[in-house]
């Protein structure tokens, strides 16, 4: 439901599809570590805003979280451990805010690339603000 939300805000204001691929592919992971680590229940909630060109998404859960990022892939052989790095591949930048007994918070921030009729509309729309 997050990506299908998500996915057709992007879409209505003309953002590209590779940087829909990308926000999306950043989210899904979020939410599987979220749903995998996020404490007994694996609930967790999703908050995005799109606006200033950019699309900053949190993802909020109940678990432990980590201590840092890891500083490469696992071996190819391992099932895990692949999605930290994939997120922060793909989006411009990533922050964990950690409250012990409370949860962790993954933000996901990533500039919107438009479509070339959407980024004539942003220019006109930012022109026209100025004027």
């Amino acid at each position: 439901m997050v990506r299908r939300v998500l996915s057709d805000a992007l879409r209505s204001l003309g953002v590209t599809e590779d940087c829909i691929a990308d926000i999306l592919l950043a989210v899904s992971e979020a939410c599987a570590n979220a749903v995998r680590h996020g404490g007994p229940a694996s609930r967790y909630e999703v908050v995005a805003a799109i606006g200033h060109g950019r699309c900053d998404v949190r993802v909020i859960d109940g678990g432990a979280g980590l201590i840092r990022m890891p500083e490469h892939y696992p071996p190819c052989d391992t099932e895990n451990g692949r999605g930290l790095l994939i997120m922060q591949s793909v989006v411009d930048d990533i922050s964990f805010d950690i409250a012990p007994g409370l949860g962790t918070t993954v933000r996901l921030l990533k500039h919107l690339d438009w479509s070339d009729k959407a980024a004539h509309l942003h220019s006109r729309s930012r022109v026209l603000a100025s004027v």
